[in-house]
């Protein structure tokens, strides 16, 4: 398929700037791929469409506050270092963006908070990006900390707004648990303890899974041809419990939703010559688009996403392209909110 494909004309009015005021009550459009019918429900309803020996895949990754402001050695000019990955632990070594990136050179010194945090310029890795060695001498605990302190939630530059207290926690799952996410998988921002343990009374098992979600997910598409688009790799990681849990769903012929399409990369990109999902801990690259025969995941919970982005064409693969598009066209006419802070949708 073709990027222009996926072209829709999204009223700026619908970006979602702020969540909802309860997790759980956000609009749920549920899509029926068998039927073609599209309901419209409240989030919390999503426990009715599901039963014993289900299985929901989550993404537990934790969202770090990658986003730090500081100045500049000498000149004191202010700049943002943007946190992409720890590249090596004991020496402090980060890959980061940096902006402006023509006033940052190797060499450099930058200087964060009242200098509890300096790190110096060692490489050029992109026209934006750099690799820094962090001047620390304290514990790893006690670095980290200093990033939390110091750093700020790295919410999308097009929310365009300041990140806030509220968003500490509001732009974080409640089952966030393993530090290495620069964007939060929000499809599951909508989950509550209460869904969770609704869901765990019918029976429902819930399988986590890591994917540490990178810049990448924000990367446009500028190729029309979309065969020639490469994705960043994302570490992730199945546990053989995990995989268990879903591979005893596949035998059983039930559900195997998949909590976003970060947790729906995971579980595609580690399959057996049987259909069947493998324990792993790697990166993938994994890029889905129509056409795609998905072999794990049956059901999908997702966010209504950009145009053009590599997030729709993946729900497009996944419950249809016609159906989504209507899908999509139809939200719009009923003002659902979109993006990271927006509402939800439901692919059975």
């Amino acid at each position: 398929m073709k990027l222009s494909e996926f072209k829709l004309a999204l009223p700026p009015e619908l970006l979602a700037l702020y969540p909802s005021e309860n997790r759980d009550e956000s609009r749920l459009m549920v899509v029926n791929r068998a039927t073609g019918t599209i309901e419209h429900k409240i989030f919390k309803d999503i426990i009715d469409y599901f039963d014993d020996g289900d299985v929901f895949v989550i993404n537990n990754t934790k969202v770090f506050p990658a986003r730090l402001y500081g100045n500049k050695e000498k000149t004191g000019a202010k700049i943002e270092v943007f946190l992409l990955r720890e590249l090596n632990k004991e020496a402090h070594l980060w890959d980061v963006l940096v902006d402006p990136a023509r006033k940052i050179r190797v060499g450099n010194k930058l200087y964060f908070g009242d200098g509890e945090l300096v790190a110096e310029v060692i490489d050029n890795t992109t026209s934006r990006g750099r690799t820094i060695r962090f001047l620390f001498d304290g514990t790893d605990e006690e670095f980290y900390k200093t990033i939390d302190t110091l750093g700020e939630t790295p919410l999308p530059k097009y929310m365009k707004r300041k990140a806030e207290e509220s968003d500490k926690d509001r732009y974080q799952t409640i089952y966030a648990e393993h530090i290495g996410a620069v964007a939060a998988p929000t499809a599951g921002l909508h989950f509550t303890k209460q869904i969770l343990k609704r869901l765990e009374i019918k029976g429902v098992n819930i399988a986590p899974v890591t994917l540490h979600v990178g810049i990448g997910t924000f990367r446009p598409v500028d190729v029309e041809d979309l065969t020639k688009h490469k994705m960043d790799s994302e570490n992730y990681i199945i546990s053989p419990e995990a995989a268990e849990l879903v591979n005893n769903a596949l035998d059983n012929k039930k559900r195997v939703v998949a909590v976003g399409t970060t947790s729906m990369r995971s579980i595609e990109s580690s399959t057996s010559a049987n259909n069947r999902l493998k324990p792993i801990n790697a990166w993938t690259d994994k890029f889905i688009f129509p056409p795609y025969d998905f072999k794990i995941g049956n059901a999908m919970v997702t966010n209504f996403h950009m145009p053009e982005s590599t997030l729709l064409m993946m729900t497009c693969a996944f419950g249809g392209y016609d159906l989504i598009m209507k899908a999509y066209k139809l939200a719009i006419k009923e003002k659902y909110r979109f993006y990271s802070y927006g509402d939800a949708m439901l692919i059975i």
